[in-house]
Parts: C-alpha cells; sequence; structure tokens
C-alpha cells in the first residue's frame, strides 16, 4: 500500500536555512504506513448503531478489542482481508482497517536563540500579548481546570511544567494504555507550555494554575510498537472517561483524500463519534488546522480531527494578527485564529531587521519550554521557537481552561460561544481566515 503523507505540528524545528526551502515536507510529519495486520487478522475500526450489533459482529467470527463512545465506535480484530464481511454485518455503518501511523524525523535542524539563564521571558511571549492574557489573568488562571495533551508526551522535570499530573498521564498505542514516561520528541513539551506553564521559570502559559495531564500516543524506535489511529481516539476517549479533561488538545491531524476505505467519509465516520462524545460528556477539544497553506473547501482537502463538528478549528495569526502563510483557511472551516508564529509571507517571517517588521525572525515564532532531552531539544535546549497551528490550537486549550474556572458548569457549546463571541477582528462568525477572529482570552471572559 501506498504511503500517504498525513501532518502532525509544523515545521517544528524553524528556521531560516528550512523556512527558505519552504514548508513542504519539512520537519515532522505523520505518514501512513499500511494497515495493522498481524499473523493473518486485521484491527478495523466500526462504527455500528442498535444495541445487538455488537453480538452480530461476534457471532461473525471477529473480536471485540475495545468499545469506544458508548459503544458507537469498535475497534475489531478478524481475518484479514474480511472488511466486506464486516460491512454486511447488521448494525454495522462505516468500517475502515485500522492504520499505522509513523512519526518521521525532521529534515534537519538548526539551533535558534535559547536561553534558560534568565528568571523569565514574558517579554518575548508576543503571542500571549496580543491575546490578552496578563488582564485576563486578574480574572482567571485555570485554577480547578484540566487540559490533556494528545501528542508526544510532556516533559513533567521542566521547571514550567511542575503542574503536570503524572499519575493520570498516560502513553497510549498499540491499543494499550501504559505509564506516563514524558517527552521523546519535545513537541508535546512546546505544546504543553502554550496552553499552562506555570511561568516558574521562563514562560507562562494561558492556564498557568490548570493542572496538564499529557497523553503521549507516538513510540520512539526502542520501543519497537507500532502507532495505529485507533491510538488517537483512545487517548480522546481516556482523556474523557478517566481524566474528566476540561479541555483536549490535539496539535494534530491528517489531510488528502485516500483511496478506498481511507477517504474522507471512512475516517471520518469512525472518527466523529468520539468527539460528539466528548461533547456531550463536557470536553472541549481543539484541534489545529493544518500547514498546507492551503483552503480547506477547494480540491478535495479536508483535516481531521478539526474539520469534525464539535472541534475547535485553529488557524494560526502572527504579531500583525493576519493568516501566517502556512495556515490553512476556509468558510466554515475555521472556528478562531490564535497565535502560532510568523507573518503572511515567507519572505516577511525571516526579515531579520528590526525597523522592517516589529518582531523580527525569529522572535516572530512562538517561545515556550522545551524537553532539552528529546530529539528538538538536544537542539534548542530547554526553550524555543517553533511555528505553526500547533502553536495555534493550544492557546485556545487554555483559554478554555480559564472559562472552566470561572464556570465549572457551563457545557462544551457555551465555552465555545464564549471564546467566538469574545474574538477580535472579525465580524460575525464566518471568516475564511480567522472565523470568528483572532482570540481574545480576557473578552471571552467577559462574554462566559
Amino acid at each position: 500500500m501506498d504511503r500517504r503523507q498525513i501532518w502532525f505540528g509544523m515545521t517544528h524545528n524553524l528556521n531560516r536555512r528550512t523556512l527558505l526551502k519552504g514548508t513542504g515536507g519539512i520537519g515532522p510529519t505523520l505518514v501512513f504506513a499500511g494497515v495493522a495486520s498481524a499473523n493473518g487478522e486485521t484491527r478495523y475500526l466500526a462504527r455500528v448503531e442498535g444495541s445487538g450489533a455488537t453480538g452480530r459482529i461476534e457471532r461473525a467470527g471477529y473480536d471485540i478489542e475495545t468499545e469506544l463512545a458508548d459503544g458507537e465506535v469498535l475497534v475489531v480484530v478478524g481475518p484479514d482481508g474480511s472488511l466486506d464481511k464486516l460491512e454486511a454485518v447488521r448494525g454495522v455503518q462505516v468500517v475502515i482497517p485500522d492504520f499505522k501511523i509513523e512519526l518521521e524525523e525532521p529534515v534537519e535542524t538548526a539551533t535558534v536563540e535559547s536561553s534558560s539563564d534568565k528568571p523569565a521571558f514574558w517579554d518575548r511571549q508576543w503571542d500571549k500579548h496580543v491575546t490578552g492574557v496578563e488582564k485576563a489573568h486578574q480574572i482567571a488562571t485555570g485554577e480547578g481546570s484540566t487540559v490533556a495533551i494528545i501528542d508526544t508526551g510532556i516533559d513533567h522535570t521542566h521547571p514550567d511544567l511542575q503542574n503536570v499530573n503524572g499519575e493520570a498521564s498516560a502513553a497510549i498505542f498499540g491499543g494499550e494504555i501504559r505509564d506516563h514516561t514524558g517527552d521523546w520528541y519535545g513537541h508535546g513539551t512546546h505544546v504543553a507550555g502554550i496552553a499552562a506553564a506555570t511561568g516558574e521559570i521562563g514562560v507562562v502559559g494561558t492556564a498557568p494554575d490548570a493542572e496538564l495531564v499529557s497523553l503521549r500516543v507516538f513510540t520512539t524506535e526502542e520501543e519497537e510498537q507500532d502507532n495505529f489511529w485507533s491510538d488517537l481516539l483512545l487517548a480522546i476517549e481516556y482523556a474523557v472517561a478517566e481524566v474528566g479533561a476540561d479541555s483536549a488538545n490535539m496539535s494534530l491531524g491528517t489531510i488528502e483524500t485516500l483511496d478506498g476505505p481511507f477517504n474522507a467519509g471512512g475516517i471520518r465516520g469512525v472518527t466523529e463519534p468520539i468527539m460528539q462524545y466528548a461533547t456531550r460528556q463536557g470536553t472541549v477539544v481543539v484541534g489545529s488546522a493544518g500547514n498546507h497553506g492551503e483552503s480547506l473547501q477547494e480540491g478535495g482537502s479536508w483535516t481531521l480531527p478539526n474539520s469534525l463538528a464539535g472541534v475547535i478549528s485553529t488557524s494560526a495569526t502572527g504579531p500583525n494578527d493576519e493568516l501566517t502563510f502556512y495556515s490553512n483557511w476556509g468558510t466554515n472551516e475555521i472556528d478562531v485564529g490564535a497565535p502560532g508564529g510568523g507573518y503572511e509571507t515567507l519572505e516577511k517571517t525571516l526579515e531579520m531587521d528590526s525597523e522592517e517588521v516589529e518582531w523580527p525572525f525569529p522572535t516572530n515564532l512562538v517561545w515556550s519550554s522545551m524537553a532539552p532531552d528529546s530529539m528538538l531539544g538536544q537542539e534548542f535546549g530547554q526553550y524555543a521557537y517553533l511555528a505553526g497551528t500547533s502553536m495555534a490550537a493550544p492557546q485556545v486549550s487554555g483559554a478554555a481552561a480559564l472559562l472552566r474556572e470561572e464556570a465549572p458548569d457551563a457545557n462544551v457549546r457555551q465555552v465555545e460561544n464564549a471564546i467566538k463571541q469574545g474574538a477580535d477582528i472579525v465580524t460575525g462568525q464566518n471568516d475564511s481566515d480567522l472565523g470568528a477572529g483572532r482570540l481574545n482570552v480576557r473578552d471571552a471572559l467577559d462574554a462566559l
């Protein structure tokens, strides 16, 4: 089967050399690497309807490995090549083979400015300045709220991330929930800092007093374990049912219409019930819109999970509140914009003359925590400038935690509406670039 590219994050090691090559294919990506098949059996994802569907599937010769979303989505194991047979079982609505995903290494890395010898880097955090975080903290800081980060893990030893709940955190792969082990790559630590770093030493997140839960869904080569799409779904279920997360951040996703059962309808069909389940249970799911600089309304493009109803789809803005050159867009595809780093053109992003731009390269990117022993951290150190819709999504996830502190009983729709109503720049909610506008955390609190 062809290897199909699935995006993850953005150009995580964004620097002058790699940016000059353009963004396509640079940095870590998720790669479609075939179906979950071994020893003559395949793992399938099935969306079912009706109470008797599970029994009929088992009587047809399949084993039920996991039930998700109150049993609406099943992880099923059965003979290779028996998808048609499973589809024919009464009550089965959608079936796709569970598929492997791999996290590829960056093309190249280069050290950007990194320093941990100062007590604080608030002056570098333009993303918090433009979203009104300092004023918001006069009202709420996320105390009592929980933010789940579904990613490469979080470095719980980082001095600004001592709010990670290690007991609730987990590594989820191969359909199993395992002990939390930190962040081997670095991306998840950067995302976590944007959402909820405590500001103890270097950076402050949008919700510094919230609890962080790390849900690692990617493995190292040493672990010799495949990663599957079902692991992402299981992570959402875990964040909702076991953690009771107020918000769950997914700075990852898919793009491209795949062939056969791996088309938009197939993957959407088994993923959407999980997101609807999260919404019913009160967890706000935030997804990044993707970094191909494309319209999600043309040419068959689509991204998941952000394109699903119930997920807050987040595009990326720069210090001047313009959509960045890499961010995807699309009317009715974007709910809100948030700082992701960079400017509206590659050339402007790379400008290093402070007289030409207010935030010259690399300071127009997003500064946050980094896991120093991780793959990226070995280049960057304890803090790093990165960019992408990956950096935009956790701005919103952190905002949701503040709103939940102020209104613990607010449902997902109320939280989402407050975020949209408090957004700046746009009139209405259907701007193709920014949806309802660029996130303003302080005004979202007022809107709630």
